[in-house]
């Protein structure tokens, strides 16, 4: 990057960091620290709760996904709108009537302790390890600009989140993500004008979304109906339904989000204008990706995405064997260039036969690519067991650090980098909240005094920090990072939305039917998931509907047994 990038990047940062932790001076107290006093307006739960859900996974990974195989990822959120509405419905005046400062105290009010502490631990468990992920994706950031390992880069990024998040609370956190979703909005309408801009003089707009649809990258909309099938309307109305419901109702990450309104009304126009803008954001995420992808058509894409693993690589004494794959990859690139400007032809004359043929031929001429880079990352693997081999992630960043204008790069680069702070110090904030009230307040310390509980807090975020760490040094071994945070979710959200509508909509039903149902439940999910037996958006629908059927189940069961028991004596 050139120094005008660096300036840009560092001066936004620190920028947005101070002017975080200026907002946030003064926290006195737990109330204030976890929950911002509950005094921000509409727009404010808006950008915080689209901040929290959108972190550096998305803009690093979700153009990758679109330029690896198209733009069917965004029915993922379909399921969002009629989510929002539901909380607005029912949780939202639920918590704010309760004046919770975590979604799992209402669980022992009407439940039991057991409920209360097994949700929260769930929650925590997934949280800290999709963190950890969230971490990790700044730090490939760093690591391809510096050419350092990740390991370095991870520990300075989780570092600084911890920093800012430690001392100004949830204040610091909305009002930094407040900055950076506006930074981000337009960071992104800048770059997809400037992919456009780079392709070549004969292709616009149009053209290139064209020539992306003959090579299978527009395929965003899927009405079959396929168990296995991953991203479809149908997983993505139901299972994404019952995903984003669980993540908005019931993680404390969300809930901490929308809890900080100033009112019920103030927290439910945040919710439903999140609902309304993230469709098309996403969808814009990943135009961009599908656009990148047809530049690459015409201009040479990098033999592998990862500077750092193919540097390492160059260095071997496997660097002969990857000369020649280098050699290969050239000649193949070339015929398929040919291939690529006979399609481009056959759509300006709108030739079907022509385009036809075109598409087939590049398929062949793609599959020598992908055979290239098949004997490339073997060779990555044998030079080194624990090579990244998956370059999904650097698509976008190898894109923008190559191509893009200097100061309009150190400007993306700070994007990402303010996406991964935002989500990352909301998570830390939730771990925080959850283990303080739901475990060390609850159980350890219930007599101590604000202060106490103000710097357990910051001392909890302190240690969940140095877990998600510790967790964001796996991360790359996850492959796309935006699918393995939302598989890892799928585990676990519909367990615990289970829980909750059992809460809100079964009143008959106790305590320990529901434990024993979760319990079980869990169970089912992580055997279905590990085995692959459904798509896994299909998770959430099982985890949560099984937790209500067999709630109803054991509460028959255990009212029959108390019935026989009272009989006998």
């Amino acid at each position: 990057m050139s120094i005008l990038d660096w300036g840009v990047l560092i001066f936004t940062l620190t920028g947005i960091v101070s002017y975080g932790i200026y907002k946030s001076r003064g926290n006195q107290d737990i109330k204030e620290f976890l929950l911002g006093n509950q005094s921000l307006p509409w727009y404010h739960v808006c950008l915080s709760v689209m901040a929290t859900q959108a972190s550096a996974i998305t803009f690093l990974s979700a153009p990758g996904l679109a330029y690896s195989s198209g733009m069917s990822f965004v029915q993922f959120y379909f399921g969002l709108p009629l989510a929002m509405i539901v909380l607005c419905i029912t949780f939202v005046p639920i918590f704010h009537r309760l004046k919770v400062y975590t979604a799992y105290e209402f669980l022992e009010q009407r439940f039991n302790l057991k409920t209360r502490v097994l949700t929260a631990f769930l929650f925590l468990i997934q949280r800290g390890l999709s963190t950890g992920i969230t971490i990790y994706a700044p730090s490939i950031i760093l690591s391809t600009i510096l050419n350092i390992d990740t390991t370095y880069t991870t520990i300075f990024i989780g570092g600084l989140v911890i920093f800012y998040t430690v001392y100004g609370g949830t204040k610091a956190v909305s009002y930094t993500q407040l900055l950076q979703m506006s930074i981000i909005f337009s960071g992104l309408f800048i770059a997809g004008a400037m992919v456009v801009y780079l392709l070549p003089d004969d292709v616009g707009f149009v053209k290139a979304i064209s020539m992306a649809g003959k090579m299978g990258r527009t395929n965003a909309i899927d009405f079959s109906f396929d168990w296995d099938n991953q991203y479809t309307v149908w997983s993505g109305i139901i299972g994404g339904f019952f995903l984003q419901l669980s993540y908005f109702g019931t993680d404390q990450s969300q809930v901490g989000r929308y809890l900080t309104g100033s009112s019920v009304s103030e927290s439910r126009l945040g919710l439903l204008m999140n609902g309304l803008v993230k469709i098309p954001m996403q969808f814009l995420i990943l135009l961009i990706g599908v656009l990148v992808f047809t530049f690459y058509q015409y201009e040479k894409p990098p033999l592998f995405f990862n500077s750092y693993e193919l540097n390492k690589l160059e260095k071997s004494g496997y660097s002969s064997e990857l000369n020649q794959i280098k050699l290969e990859y050239n000649q193949a690139f070339s015929d398929k260039q040919k291939q690529v400007s006979e399609l481009s032809k056959a759509l300006n004359n709108e030739d079907t036969q022509a385009i036809d043929q075109s598409r087939s031929e590049l398929r062949v001429a793609d599959e020598k690519t992908k055979a290239l880079r098949g004997k490339l990352t073997g060779l990555m693997q044998k030079n080194d067991p624990d090579a990244e081999i998956n370059d999904n992630n650097y698509i976008f960043l190898s894109f923008v650090t190559q191509y893009l204008p200097k100061g309009l790069i150190g400007l993306l680069i700070a994007i990402i980098f303010l996406a991964s702070m935002g989500s990352t110090a909301s998570a830390l904030n939730s771990l925080a909240s959850t283990t303080v009230i739901d475990v060390y307040k609850r159980l350890i310390n219930k007599e101590a005094s604000d202060k106490n509980y103000l710097l357990a807090s910051r001392l909890s975020t302190i240690g969940w920090g140095a877990v998600c760490i510790v967790m964001a040094l796996y991360a790359s071994k996850m492959g796309n990072l935006i699918e393995a945070v939302n598989k890892l979710g799928s585990y676990i959200y519909g367990t615990i939305l289970g829980v909750f509508l059992v809460a809100f909509y079964l009143k008959r039903v106790g305590g320990r039917a529901v434990f024993y149902s979760a319990v079980c439940t869990e169970i089912i999910v992580c055997i279905c998931g590990y085995y692959e037996v459904v798509a896994y958006l299909w998770l959430n629908v099982i985890g949560c509907l099984t937790v209500v059927i067999l709630a109803l189940l054991f509460e028959l069961i255990i009212k029959k047994a108390a019935e026989d028991e009272s009989t006998a004596v």
